[in-house]
C-alpha cells in the first residue's frame, strides 16, 4: 500500500541530502550551473540537506503511527513484540550490510572509510560499530565530530531507533490518543527550545535527540488528526501549494545554521501539511507533472537504501578522483555518475537483498502477525473501495 505522494516527498528529501553531500566534497562554485544561475543560487539549493532529514523524520512519525493504528485497530492495542520484529526486519539487514562494507573497505586501507577524530588521531572502528548498533551515533558525532565518513549518516537512524524503541511502550502506557497527543506536543515545544539553548553547538542543534524529536512528534500528531481534517474545493490544492512555497522559501533563504531554531519547526510543519493532503490519496500527481514526479517517487521508494549507501559511492569517487584535481563541469559529470551509481546500488540492494530478507525475517519472527496483517490489509482495501464508491 504505497502512497505515491509520500514517495514524492521522500524522493525530494533524499535528493536534497545526496546533492548536499556531493557539494561538500566537490564544491560546485566553478561549474556552468554557477555561471548561469550564480553561485549563491546554486549554493542555496545544495547547502541545507539536513532539512531533507527533517522531512524524513516527519514522514517516519506519520507512517509509523498510521500503520500501527491501522494494523492493530488502535494505538492502545499495539503488539510490542510484533512491532519490534517488523522494525528489525526492515532496518537491520541494510544496517549490517553497511557496517560490513565499511569495515571491509577500512581494513583494505582505503583512508576515507577509516575512523578519524577531527584532530587526526584514529578512533576505534569497534566503537563506531557499537554506536551504530546501539543507536548513539548522534551522541558520538556530537562529542567527536564526523568520526567515520560513511557511517556518519547513521546519526539520524539513531534518533529514529530511539523513537521506535519508545513508541509501542508509550502506546501501551498512555493508551488513549489524547494522552499521546499531549506527550508529543511537549516534545514539539521542547525541540526549538533545545535548539535555541545549543545554538553554538552543531552536535546539539543538529544531531541531538531532543533537537530532532519534535519533527517526529509532528509526524505522529499529523497521523492522528489527518483523517479528521476535511479540505474541500480549492483548499485541497491551495493549502499544500502554499505549504510547499513556504518550505521552499525557508530552505533557500537561510542556511540551516541561521534557521536552526524555528526553521526546522517550519519545515516539519510544512511537511505535515503535505502529509495531510496526501492522506488517503495514494494516487500520483496530475498528468502534467506525472513524468517528473515519477522520477522523484522512484527515488523515494529507495530512500532508505540510498541514504545508507550513497556515501560509499561518494567515498570511492573521492578516493579515485581527488576533489582538488576536479574542476569546472567535470564536477557535473561526476555528480551525474554519482547519482546514477547510487541509484543503481540502492535499487540492487533493495531488490536482491533488503526486500527478500525483510519478507523472510517478518515471516520467521512474527508469522501470525504477518498472516493476520495480510488479512487486515485485504479488508482495509475493501473498506477503502467501498467508501470511495459511496463518495
Amino acid at each position: 500500500m504505497r502512497n505515491r505522494r509520500i514517495d514524492l516527498i521522500r524522493g525530494i528529501s533524499i535528493l536534497l541530502v545526496l546533492c548536499h553531500h556531493f557539494n561538500i566534497a566537490y564544491r560546485l562554485n566553478d561549474t556552468s550551473l554557477s555561471r548561469a544561475f550564480g553561485w549563491e543560487a546554486v549554493r542555496a539549493v545544495v547547502r541545507n540537506g539536513n532539512y531533507g532529514v527533517t522531512m524524513f523524520f516527519v514522514v517516519s512519525g506519520y507512517l509509523i503511527t498510521t500503520n500501527a493504528k491501522r494494523r492493530w485497530s488502535g494505538l492502545g492495542n499495539v503488539d510490542a513484540r510484533a512491532f519490534y520484529s517488523l522494525r528489525i526486519a526492515r532496518i537491520f539487514p541494510c544496517l549490517l550490510l553497511l557496517l560490513a562494507a565499511v569495515n571491509a573497505l577500512a581494513m583494505a586501507r582505503i583512508a576515507i572509510f577509516q575512523n578519524h577524530l577531527p584532530a587526526g588521531a584514529p578512533d576505534s572502528l569497534w566503537l563506531v560499530d557499537l554506536a551504530s548498533l546501539t543507536f548513539w551515533m548522534n551522541v558520538l558525532i556530537g562529542k567527536h565530530g564526523w568520526t567515520n565518513y560513511s557511517l556518519g549518516v547513521l546519526w539520524s537512524l539513531s534518533v529514529e531507533e530511539v523513537f521506535y524503541l519508545s513508541f509501542p511502550l508509550l502506546c501501551l502506557v498512555l493508551r488513549r490518543e489524547a494522552g499521546l497527543l499531549a506527550f508529543w506536543f511537549v516534545l514539539i515545544v521542547i525541540g526549538p527550545i533545545y535548539r535555541f539553548s545549543h545554538q553554538g553547538d552543531e552536535g546539539g542543534y543538529l544531531y541531538a535527540y531532543f533537537a530532532c524529536f519534535d519533527a517526529i512528534a509532528i509526524g505522529c500528531c499529523t497521523a492522528l488528526v489527518a483523517g479528521r481534517i476535511a479540505w474541500r474545493g480549492r483548499a485541497r490544492t491551495a493549502l499544500p501549494l502554499l505549504a510547499a512555497a513556504a518550505m521552499t522559501f525557508v530552505y533557500l533563504y537561510w542556511p540551516i545554521r541561521d534557521g536552526k531554531v524555528l526553521g526546522v519547526t517550519a519545515m516539519a510543519l510544512g511537511t505535515a501539511v503535505l502529509l495531510v493532503a496526501a492522506h488517503d490519496r495514494p494516487d500520483g500527481l496530475s498528468i502534467r507533472g506525472a513524468r517528473v514526479a515519477a522520477v522523484f517517487e522512484w527515488f523515494g521508494r529507495l530512500s532508505y537504501e540510498l541514504y545508507l549507501f550513497h556515501l560509499i559511492v561518494l567515498g570511492l569517487l573521492r578516493t579515485i578522483f581527488a576533489p582538488s584535481n576536479v574542476t569546472g563541469d567535470a564536477k557535473l559529470v561526476l555528480l551525474t555518475g554519482y547519482l546514477l551509481a547510487s541509484a543503481w546500488l540502492g535499487a540492487s540492494i533493495a531488490r536482491f537483498y533488503a526486500e527478500p530478507l525483510n519478507r523472510y525475517v517478518r515471516q520467521r519472527l512474527v508469522p501470525r502477525c504477518f498472516s493476520s496483517e495480510d488479512g487486515r490489509e485485504e479488508r482495509h482495501q475493501r473498506n477503502l473501495a467501498g467508501s470511495n464508491t459511496v463518495e
